[in-house]
This record gives structure tokens, sequence and C-alpha cells, in this order.
């Protein structure tokens, strides 16, 4: 315990101050403490006394020791002297320093019992196995700068400017033996790890494993393939041409739109599918998922081919059925409205049998819920127009479903608004929502197949048809595939082509002068020229600061003849963009009238096309145009006879053409006035124009004309109204009596000649016997 408490660093503070304190070149210029005895110098007898209880008290140390043996004479290498012992002041045994006990073990030494000899060499011992382990693990850099950081003398004994250089050396030699072991590192075979050569290029299999084609091949490193290849019965050409009509199917499919369709149908139908029926679907059907705005193009594409290959459009509807079951049971909202979009299309091209169709409603509003009778609204909106032509009671039963769960108030309110909406809808008739574009309407339908199936059943989709599979009956298969191909398209182009190359040698200046022909008939499709037109009309409405100004400017653009109805939609686009009316838009358009009929006749157009869409525009919108052609009507600038296309009933009006109404009428009256403004709706000349605003034909209708306007603060312009309908019921009642006896006189009276003759006759004599009867 003692051994170990003097070896460990924890002794190494009290020895710096102890030599600091003895250092040679300071001097000791401390008095030497008291000692005890009365005597001031002590004898040397008792002090080797003291020195040898000392030494028999703390034991030796094994850093001295090891010091020691390194160097022979420390203090002198160090450049410390020794103390003398006159000079040594008596310490206590806590601070007692190595150099005294040096000075003690060396005066010892000469007289030392033989017990004594034998005890210290049994210490060194174990201190010799300690630096033997030491050297044996340690290099001698360690070494030396573990004896530099423990030796005493050296830190007492230099200044600081030897202790930086000596810092600096050391750093300098560690630096070095670091490269020194970096260069032998580098330099040594064994440890030089020679880098692996690159393995070469995996090479083209011939036949390409995986699902998914494996590699990317380029197309001409395909057809090379194709052609290299010999037996083309083999499963490696069939693989490379199953991987060729993949990807052309899903290419085509990928690139239809509405303006393409035609010329992509061909090179649709010149590929193999019969052999690629399962790759066609699934390539429609993720297509569709990914774009659901093209629906109506991929349900166009699929009733051509259906038209072809029946099969095909059955296998379709058969995976769409199933991806619907699928995600109805999943509750994945996405994916049910893109399978019911789908499925609606097709219901629109007479793919699918209308009863599907119900089948799906009465399915999905069974046990309503927000998603389910918003996927229901959607579905009618896209296929509401051919169920109202093809079984109109089926929708009707299904408009009562809905009906009935708006009064139930279970729903979410923004799903009672699309319910709402969607019976607005079908009171006008779909507008909007056509059944098939007129575009996209390719196949008559006596041509086409349609299909039904029910929900219940259950459906194979055939899955094996998207992989490839070995077919032992290839060649045969791809030769009958041909001539159908031929069946279909005709003879094939290649022939003519070759005799058109064969011929252009000769023909080269009459096809010069064709095309120069078909280049003088080219048309600017992109209608560059109208957005121009557009855009110079725009700036010069805004950028006026009178409609004066306005009106002489946009006079000054050239128009040519049919573009005058740009300037009249262009001014009314303006005009319903602002936040609030504004009276420069009327008093343009009031002067536009004036100047020319055409324009006039334009805004009469624009009233009537603005009506009939009045429940696609904003309120703020509406309010604009309303009060716009008040504006016109109340100058004169309209004629008044556009008001016959108003039909102002309950099932002919919507919300939102009421409200126009309301407010054209109400600008009306500011303008003229209650009284003028009656007037005029009750000149005589103007009845036939002003029937549907104010109609007589039912009492209901003419009811509800009434309370309308006497609603919007309007009753004056109703009073004709009123008593029409008060003398309604006895006109009915005239219409209803048998005809009397002055009618029926008059109407023999009105017989041919004889007939008058002989009742002259017979009331001459009924008053002769009359005048017999008086004289009795």
């Amino acid at each position: 315990m003692a051994a170990s408490a003097s070896a460990s660093p924890a002794a190494s503070p009290p020895r710096r101050r102890r030599h600091r304190d003895d250092s040679p070149r300071r001097g000791d210029h401390r008095k030497p403490r008291p000692s005890p005895s009365p005597s001031r110098s002590p004898s040397p007898d008792r002090d080797a006394d003291r020195r040898r209880r000392r030494s028999r008290a703390s034991p030796p140390d094994r850093d001295a020791d090891r010091r020691r043996r390194h160097d022979p004479n420390p203090s002198e290498g160090n450049g410390v002297a020794k103390p003398s012992k006159a000079d040594d002041p008596p310490r206590s045994r806590a601070r007692v320093s190595d150099g005294e006990e040096e000075d003690g073990r060396r005066a010892r030494r000469p007289g030392a019992s033989d017990d004594e000899k034998e005890g210290d060499r049994r210490r060194r011992r174990p201190r010799d196995s300690d630096d033997g382990r030491d050297d044996r693990h340690g290099s001698k850099r360690d070494r030396d700068r573990r004896r530099r950081r423990r030796s005493p003398s050296s830190e007492s004994g230099s200044s600081p400017d030897d202790r930086r250089r000596r810092h600096r050396r050391d750093e300098g030699s560690r630096r070095r033996v670091e490269d020194r072991g970096h260069e032998e590192r580098r330099a040594s075979p064994e440890r030089k790890e020679p880098t692996p050569p690159l393995p070469p290029p995996p090479p083209l299999p011939e036949m390409i494993p995986g699902r998914t084609g494996g590699i990317y091949i380029p197309p001409f490193r395909m057809a090379q393939m194709l052609r290299d290849v010999e037996d083309k019965a083999s499963p490696e050409y069939q693989r490379l041409t199953w991987d060729a009509l993949k990807k052309s199917i899903n290419g085509l499919v990928n690139k239809v739109n509405a303006t393409n369709i035609k010329n992509l149908v061909p090179e649709l139908l010149a590929e193999n599918l019969v052999r690629g029926r399962g790759l066609f679907c699934q390539s429609c059907i993720k297509s569709q998922m990914a774009s659901p705005g093209f629906t109506d193009v991929f349900a166009a594409l699929v009733a051509v081919v259906n038209t072809k290959f029946p099969e095909i459009g059955r296998l379709l509807l058969v995976r769409v059925m199933l991806q619907l079951k699928r995600a109805y049971k999943r509750n994945d909202k996405p994916q049910l409205l893109a399978a019911t979009k789908f499925i609606a299309h097709l219901v629109n091209q007479v793919v699918v049998h209308e009863l599907v169709a119900l089948e799906l409603l009465t399915v999905l509003l069974d046990n309503p819920s927000d998603d389910s009778v918003e996927v229901a609204v959607g579905f009618v909106k896209e296929c509401g127009a051919i169920l109202q032509d093809l079984t109109p009671q089926g929708l009707h039963a299904m408009f009562e479903r809905f009906r009935g769960i708006l009064h139930e108030g279970e729903i979410d309110k923004r799903v009672q608004f699309l319910i709402e909406g969607l019976f607005a809808i079908r009171k006008a008739k779909f507008q909007g929502f056509p059944a098939i574009r007129p575009e996209l309407d390719l196949v008559e339908q006596e041509d086409q197949f349609t299909h039904d199936m029910s929900l219940e059943t259950e459906l194979d989709p055939e899955t094996n048809l998207n992989v490839f599979r070995v077919n032992p009956n290839f060649a045969e298969d791809e030769k009958a595939y041909e001539n159908l191909k031929k069946s279909i398209l005709g003879e094939d182009d290649e022939e003519e082509e070759g005799s058109d190359d064969a011929s252009d040698g000769e023909d080269e200046e009459e096809s010069d002068d064709e095309e120069d022909e078909e280049q003088m008939e080219i048309r600017d499709k992109t209608e560059t020229n109208l957005i121009n037109l557009r855009r110079t009309i725009y700036l010069t409405i805004m950028s006026s600061v009178d409609f004066e100004e306005a009106g002489h400017k946009l006079l000054k653009i050239k128009l040519e003849p049919g573009q005058e109805m740009e300037l009249n939609i262009m001014l009314l686009e303006c005009c319903s963009q602002e936040r609030t009316y504004l009276r420069y838009y009327g008093l343009l358009g009031q002067r536009f009238c004036m100047i020319n009929k055409v324009f006039q006749e334009n805004f009469e157009k624009c009233f009537v096309q603005q009506y009939s869409m009045i429940h696609r525009l904003e309120t703020n919108k509406l309010r604009n145009v309303a009060k716009f052609f008040a504006h016109l009507l109340g100058t004169d600038a309209l004629p008044w006879h556009v008001l016959a296309y108003i039909r102002l009933t309950e099932e002919d009006t919507t919300s939102s053409s009421r409200i126009f109404i309301k407010i054209l009428f109400q600008e009306l009256s500011e303008h003229l006035g209650i009284r003028l403004l009656n007037e005029r709706l009750n000149d005589p000349n103007m009845q036939e124009s002003f029937e549907s605003v104010f109609p007589r034909d039912h009492p209901k209708n003419t009811r509800f004309s009434i309370n309308f306007f006497t609603s919007i603060g309007l009753g004056g312009i109703t009073e004709s109204l009123r008593e029409y309908l008060k003398n309604m019921p006895r006109m009915i009642m005239q219409q209803q009596k048998p005809p009397s006896p002055s009618e029926s006189e008059s109407s023999g009276e009105s017989s041919d000649s004889g007939s008058s003759s002989e009742s002259e006759s017979s009331s001459d004599e009924s008053e002769k016997k009359r005048r017999k009867r008086r004289k009795k």
C-alpha cells in the first residue's frame, strides 16, 4: 500500500514545490526550522539516525531506482548540485525529498547489514521485471518521455526556454517517427492490397429473365436481336417479341388523346392484341388511374377495340369491376372514384349495359355515407345524360333515393349541397356533362357489342395474361393474326409505298407542284391572330380614360368580317371581371349598339348565351352582367324582345337565373321608374315577348310570377296579371258551359239557302196562328 502510494502521480505536486524550493540556482534563503533539541546545529549521529528511520518508514521509490539504473548520476547530469548535509534543514516525514532518500541510502550502504542488502535485492527484482515488461511493450521514445515527465530534477533544474526547446525536439522526433512508419507501411509489400480488376460487363442474355424484362435494351439493339434469332419459334424469340409488344402497347396507350385517337387506333390494331390483351387492359387501367381526366379518351379507345375484339372489352370490364369491389371493401376513395368514372364512360360508349350502372348506384346508396354518396353523385354526373335517354324510370328511382337521403339529413352539409347541385344539373338536362364528346364519337351503336354482368357474380381477372408464357403454336398464331389484321385494316401499305418509291423519279416535278399548292392552303389553327386581337381589345379598354376615348380607339382597330363578336365578348368579359359594376362598360356598349346594328345583334346573342350559362357564373360576375344588360335595355340600345328567352316558371328557372332576373328588373326600375317600366311591359305590341316573363298558360305559373315580382319589391308591374288571375275562373266556367239557344239559331242561320227559305215560311205560318188566337 505504501509503495503504490509513493509511485502514484498524486505525489508529484509536493515534489515540484520541494525541488522549486531546493533548486541550487535560486538558492535556499529560508531559515532552517528550529529543532526540538536545545542545540541549534544537529550532530552527525542524530542526522544519520533520523535518515535511517525515514528510509525504513518510506518505501523505496520505484521511479527513482529506474532513473538511477538508466542514469548513474542524475543530479550531475541534470546540472543540479547535491546538497550538503549541513545545509539540509530538518523536515517532517511527509516532506522528505527523493534526494535525501538517495543520500541516506548511499550513507547506509557501506555499513548496512546482510539482511538489509537481501531486502534491497528482493525489492529490485520486481522493479527489474517491470522495467523489462515496459521495454517489451513500449518504445524508447515513450520511456524517455515518461522519464522526463517524472524526473523532478529535470523540471526543477531547467528554465522555461529549455522546456520549450525540449518540447519542440520531442514533437519533431515524434513526427519523424510517424512519417517513417507511414512510409514503411506504404513500402511494405504485405499491406499493399492490389485493386481487383473490374468485372466484365454482363453479356446480353439470349432469354431475358424476370417478370419486367430484366434490363433495358435499346430499340435498335432489340431489332438486331430479333433479326439475329434464326428459330422464330424459340422461347428466346418469343420473349423478345413479347417485350417489344408490351412496350409498343404501353407507348400507344400513353400517347392517345382526343385529337390523335383516330391516327393511333390503326397502329394499335396493327399490334397483336389477341396475344397482348392482358397487357392492353392493364395499360388502360393504369393510365386511367394516373390521369382520370382522360377517362373518356380511354373509354373511346376501348370502344373501338371492343367492336373488333369483344373478349378484350369483357376482360377490361371484369378487371375494372374487381378493382371497384376491392376499393369499396377497403374504403379506398381515390381508386373507387377512378373505377366508377371508367364504368360511367364505358356506359356512355355503350360498351357496358345501363343495368350495371343502376346496380352500382343501388349498392352505393344502400347504406349511404358521405363518401359513397359523393361517389354516386359523381357517377350520375358522368353518365346521367345517357341514362336519361335509355332508362328514364331507373334514373328517376335513383333521384328519388337521393331525395330521401337529402331529407333524412344524416350526411354532411357538403354532400347535401352536392345532391342539390345534382338536381340542378338534372333540371338543366345535364348541360355541361355530355355523354360523348363529338371528337370521341367513333363507333356506331349498331356496331358496338354491349356487355352485361352483375357485381355479385364471381369474376376471373385472368392475370396470367399479363405474364410471358411460351406458346408452342407461336408461328401459327402470328400468321392468323396477320390475316385478321389485313381483314380489319385492309391491304398493307408497304406495297403501295414500294410502288410510290419506284415512281418517285418520274413524278418529282408533279409532287413539288402539289406540295406548293398544299402549302398555300395551310391555315393557322392555333388562333394566334385571334389571341392577339383579344389582347389588343383588352388593353385598349383598360387603358382608356373614359368610354368615348375607348370607343374611338376600338373603332380604329381593323376587324375582319365575323370578328365583331370578339369585341362584344371582350367587353362583356371585362365588365364581369370587375369587383363592382362600372357604368363605363354600359356606356361603351350603348355607344357600339347605336353605331352599328351588327354589334346590337351580337349583344342579343350574348344575352341568350349568358342566360343559358348563368349557373356557371359566380355571384359577382352574375350581378355585373345583369346590370350591364339592364343598362342596354333601359337606354333602348338593346331591343326588349330578348326577354322572350326568359321563361319565369318554377321548373324552368334555377337559383342563379332567378338572381339574374331579380337584378335585371330592379336595375330597370331604377333606370326607368316603376310607372314607365309598367307602361313598357303593358305595351300591346310587345305582349308576345313578355308572355314568358308573365305566363298566363296555367294558374300555377301565373301565381309563381306574381309572387316572384312581389318578393323582390316590384309587385306594381303585376297588376294586369293579378286581374287576369281573378277573372280566370269565370273564363274557365264560360268555356265549360253548353252553347245557348241564340248560338244555336245563329248556327242554323248559317246553313244553306234552301233550309233558310223553309225556316222563313214556317215562321210566317207561326205568326198567322198567333194572330188568329188573339182575335178569338
